[in-house]
């Protein structure tokens, strides 16, 4: 049992009733937080309250995979539901000569065949704990630096605490809520043996490709199935998502209980306007080239392309998210939505002496923060954020570098990644025996030290530290082909070995980690100290000013931490079209080309004469998502899984910034098609039943 910080660290049941229930926000709009549902609003508007019992099963059986992915729990042997695109990474690790599980798709016979994935971490929500007054206790009064130390300092010390002495079983993560407003303790069971069951065909998991993706009618089956493991055993969980056979019906109310990644909602309008003068055509320029030259690497090989697969489908998804966000961010509506409502809230603050005392003017400090961004975001970009320096290798050499100078310090005194309650993650990172593909490595990283040359320029300080005479492609082969980070043993030996091993190491990852740190570290400081700090002490201010006239009357910024949204399964008007919210088997077969990205692999085609064509396959529905929410449950008021959420709307990709509940949706897997294409498709008719097993 952890020792109890700040208020008591109670169960889920008893904080899923308490008295902290959300006011309206607008129709089905909200990321909420489980220990803040808008209770009043569900029943007023869908006529359903969910009991204490409702909340706990859903949130215990709610997961989220520490890559970046939502899951939830959907039997009592630990078999866990998530995307097939969730799961990319582990299959391309399992793959080698001779299998492409990718591509091809994996099944097992029994669960003695069920292989562990490499690099994958689960985690399961255990408790929500308020520390916002011992946070803002230690933060008062601190400025710049001293901030930064403070907060480092108080995260760690509740982090520890939490821990206990089992943070390889324990998982603690001080949230920042609200943007400062309010502060949680998420405290996780954490799951490292992580196993894969079963995955469909890359075809039938993605059709129709990146020409269908994020649109809607969908025929995808973006499904995979892992379980994990206990001291080499099923793991025995007591909360799971039964499976509906038949899945949702139109106008159903249906939640997600998933972990969106982050939003921008409550950003202040500067911000947005960084995001969109900066930040998104930073990323598509770069993306764009990197996409182009992993697309010419795929096409040079047969390896090459079963290498580059992963890696090639995630740089093309981001872009087509960070291209959505371009007309977004210039759309007059939000901006001057976001406008007024900071005006208002400015002339709020200003009309009293007090309240100006007590919020002063979070503008001004938020825009000195910007400014001191703008100087240093492309070289922070480029070193600190590992751009100009891309690849497994320099990573991994980044990583050992860094742990072994903040293991060095007190705990209080790190970086909130190296506390020693986050450390077991490191350590399991550096222990995967995930493969690095050594002319891969050097085509990345002899793309990205050009882009660093061309973003900085030849003559800055950087590209010449790192460069020095060498042209990028000639230090690529260098540098790759002279280290031995590829190998787990030596990566681990280094990590135990600590400061002494890494100051002596001749690697040449390792060497070129050791020489870029200190400038790496000098950006750090800046962007945490003159960036971070008074941004973060700004948005806190308009927060409290938020709170202290409206109430909290509204869920906080995503956060890659649970959140339960409802909705109902619901179509849309598309320019005077009607878009209904439920595609078939028969429009999959319509749909179907013979050639890629609609291309449809041989067991669909044998199954074609045995399927059930009225069967539901994709739907679509208003609950409120966003990226981290792939591999969320769909739910139904029972507590039945009766969908699996893969992707939005082309409309949802304005959700980082507003909801729109005429024309943003969800798109999830119906139960019905996860059902049917495992029992005609896959023949796999044991975990079918596995999942229909446990229908309360």
């Amino acid at each position: 049992m952890a020792k109890i910080l700040g208020r008591a660290l109670v169960p889920l049941a008893i904080l899923a009733c308490a008295p902290a229930i959300a006011p309206y926000a607008h129709a089905d709009e909200g990321m909420w937080t489980m220990d803040n549902l808008p209770v009043k609003q569900m029943q007023e508007r869908y006529q359903f309250t969910p009991s204490k019992e409702w909340i706990e099963r859903v949130t215990k059986a709610s997961a989220r995979l520490a890559l970046g992915c939502s899951a939830s729990f959907v039997s009592a042997d630990g078999l866990v539901m998530t995307n097939h695109h969730c799961a990319n990474e582990c299959l391309q690790q399992l793959s080698g000569k001779g299998h492409n599980y990718f591509q091809d798709g994996y099944s097992v016979k029994n669960q003695t065949e069920e292989q562990r994935c490499p690099a994958m971490e689960l985690n399961q929500l255990d408790s929500i704990t308020d520390v916002t007054d011992r946070m803002q206790a230690a933060l008062k009064g601190k400025e710049g630096e001293a901030y930064t130390k403070a907060r480092q300092a108080e995260e760690s010390a509740i982090e520890k605490e939490c821990a206990g002495t089992d943070a390889k079983t324990w998982r603690c993560d001080v949230i920042s809520l609200y943007h400062g407003g309010r502060t949680a303790l998420y405290r996780y069971r954490r799951y490292q043996d992580v196993r894969m069951v079963m995955a469909p065909d890359q075809n039938a998991a993605f059709f129709g490709g990146d020409p269908d993706n994020f649109n809607f009618p969908r025929y995808d089956l973006d499904m995979a199935f892992l379980r994990v493991y206990e001291d080499g055993k099923p793991a025995k969980v007591s909360a799971y998502l039964p499976f509906d056979a038949e899945g949702p019906k139109a106008g159903e109310l249906v939640f997600t209980s998933g972990n969106p990644g982050s939003t921008e909602r409550e950003v202040p309008l500067a911000d947005l306007e960084f995001s969109r003068n900066m930040t998104v055509p930073f990323v598509i320029d770069l993306y764009s080239a990197l996409d182009g030259a992993l697309w010419q690497y795929s096409r040079e090989s047969v390896a090459h392309h079963q290498e580059a697969q992963e890696r090639i489908f995630g740089i093309e998804n981001s872009l087509k998210v960070y291209r959505g966000r371009v007309p977004v961010l210039a759309d007059p509506k939000l901006l001057d939505a976001k406008a007024k409502s900071e005006a208002s809230l400015r002339d709020w603050i200003n009309a009293d002496d007090s309240r100006k005392k007590t919020y002063g003017d979070p503008w001004a400090k938020n825009a000195k923060a910007l400014a001191v961004k703008q100087q240093i975001f492309k070289p922070y970009a480029m070193l600190e954020g590992s751009m100009g320096l891309q690849g497994e290798l320099f990573s991994y050499a980044k990583l050992l570098v860094r742990a072994a100078n903040e293991r060095q310090k007190p705990d209080a005194e790190r970086l909130t990644a190296y506390h020693d309650a986050r450390l077991p993650a490191l350590e399991a990172e550096l222990g995967s025996t995930a493969p690095v593909y050594p002319d891969l490595e050097k085509t990345e990283l002899a793309f990205s030290l050009t882009k660093l040359r061309q973003v900085l320029g030849a003559d800055d300080e950087i590209v010449k530290m790192v460069l020095g005479k060498a042209a990028p492609d000639d230090l690529a082969v260098s540098l790759v082909t002279g280290s031995k980070l590829a190998d787990p043993k030596v990566r681990l030996a280094l990590w135990k070995g600590g400061a002494k091993a890494i100051e002596a190491s001749q690697d040449p990852m390792i060497v070129l980690a050791r020489k870029v740190e200190p400038l790496a570290r000098a950006l750090r400081k800046r962007m945490d100290d003159e960036v971070a700090a008074p941004s973060r002490q700004a948005t806190e201010a308009m927060a409290k000013a938020r709170f202290a006239r409206d109430g909290v009357s509204s869920y906080p910024d995503a956060t890659f931490t649970q959140r339960l949204s409802f909705g109902q399964v619901k179509g849309w008007d598309e320019n005077g079209k009607q878009i209904e919210p439920f595609t078939y088997f028969s429009g999959l077969y319509d749909r179907a080309t013979g050639s890629d990205p609609f291309k449809l692999t041989k067991p669909w085609l044998d199954a074609k004469a045995h399927l059930n064509m009225k069967t539901p396959f994709d739907f679509a529905s208003t609950n409120d998502i966003i990226g981290g929410n792939s591999g969320s449950p769909v739910i139904d008021a029972k507590g039945h899984a009766v969908g699996l959420i893969f992707d939005g709307n082309i409309h949802s990709l304005g959700g980082d910034f507003y909801y729109d509940e005429s024309t943003n949706r969800a798109v999830a897997v119906d139960s019905a098609a996860i059902l049917e294409s495992l029992k005609s498709v896959y023949k796999n008719q044991a975990l079918a039943d596995e999942l229909v097993k446990g229908h309360l």
